[in-house]
């Protein structure tokens, strides 16, 4: 008898700060909303509104270029503590329903609902989320739902804002076919771009690549990715319980050197946007991490960690960022420029927890090829 299939459902807010900006001040609703950073201060969008985006504006890309591409734009600077607080009414929506969930950041978390499938069908549960979510707090959610999370967050993505997409059980590999290769986490712009000139440009395509090639071309990561675009996932739900780190991290389309001012500005205004997102999730589970580790791929796919273990543990995102970036400028150089880079903390206490400080701050290296 076959196993009893899961349930999965990616939730992801749609635009979340800057619809909780429109939210909070109706002036701007149907307005092109830019949250981040101000241009002559070299800052970086952290989320566009969709009227924005229509003008090819999105994450991660200088304010300054989203400032030329979408000139009657209104910057707003972003307000953490409020998308923490509104994050952490909609998990509370979220745990009415399961206690099996991964909030990845403040506006995005998975949910293993098979065991409140038992009683009413996974798609009513879905809609019951949308509903409850928009009547609560006046906010949109996307959600796919699927066996795997592979496939239920790339269902997510498919028809924002306020979408719902189900992938239905043994359609998983027939859903991902059509979709582009770059869809698939764990492939990046780099790696779509080499498989693209490999002919490979949709996941369909790689799914039918041999199980060698995958070896070949994604080396220890292989099999997972084939196994992904193959629409094998059985990838837990991970709870806290089961976290042992919390991060974020970004790949960029275009390296990013760290030489000039302008530039260092750049890699401070990212590291600001991961930290961010941490610190988030931090607060929506009630607990502090000692360890903060950057990590880092330079051009040429070297990757590597650098972490401090502070002398107490903390939630706050300005001790967060200030650590991350202490970490990222001292491996600034003049030959090095970076196409991913990440933050995450470790070392966890509950926030109300006993304090086992250690009285000084260890630096640990270390240095992957991948």
């Amino acid at each position: 008898m076959p196993p009893h299939p899961r349930h999965i459902i990616h939730a992801d807010l749609d635009a979340f700060y800057a619809a909780v900006e429109q939210l909070d001040n109706p002036e701007l609703r149907g307005l092109p909303v830019l949250v981040g950073g101000r241009p002559e201060g070299r800052g970086v969008v952290a989320t566009a509104s969709y009227e924005a985006r229509r003008f090819g504006v999105h994450s991660a890309m200088p304010m300054a270029t989203a400032v030329r591409q979408c000139p009657d734009g209104i910057i707003v600077r972003p307000r953490f503590d409020r998308y923490r607080e509104m994050s952490g009414q909609i998990m509370g929506i979220f745990r009415d329903v399961t206690q099996v969930i991964q909030p990845v950041s403040l506006d995005e978390a998975y949910l293993d609902v098979t065991e409140a499938a038992a009683e009413r069908s996974p798609i009513a549960i879905a809609i019951d989320i949308k509903e409850r979510v928009a009547a609560e707090t006046g906010l949109t959610v996307s959600v796919g739902l699927g066996t795997g999370k592979t496939v239920a967050k790339i269902a997510s993505d498919l028809q924002k804002p306020d979408g719902l997409v189900v992938v239905p059980v043994g359609g998983e590999a027939e859903f991902l076919a059509p979709l582009a290769v770059g869809k698939l986490v764990g492939v990046g712009p780099k790696s779509a771009a080499r498989l693209h000139d490999e002919g490979v440009e949709t996941i369909g395509q790689l799914a039918e690549m041999p199980d060698a090639w995958f070896a070949r071309h994604f080396g220890r990561r292989g099999d997972s990715i084939r196994d992904r675009a193959r629409g094998i996932d059985i990838d837990p739900v991970q709870t806290s319980r089961e976290a042992k780190s919390m991060s974020a991290e970004t790949t960029f389309a275009d390296d990013l050197p760290g030489n000039s001012d302008e530039e260092r500005a750049n890699l401070r205004s990212i590291i600001e946007r991961l930290s961010g997102r941490v610190a988030g999730s931090l607060a929506n589970k009630g607990i502090m991490g000692r360890t903060v580790t950057v990590k880092m791929r330079l051009s040429d796919f070297t990757t590597f960690t650098r972490q401090t273990t502070l002398s107490s543990p903390t939630d706050e995102e300005a001790a967060i960022v200030s650590t991350a970036w202490m970490l990222l400028d001292r491996e600034l150089a003049p030959d090095r420029a970076f196409r991913l880079l990440g933050v995450g903390v470790s070392g966890f206490t509950q926030k109300d927890g006993p304090d086992d400080a250690t009285p000084e701050p260890v630096v640990t290296q270390q240095r992957l090829i991948l």
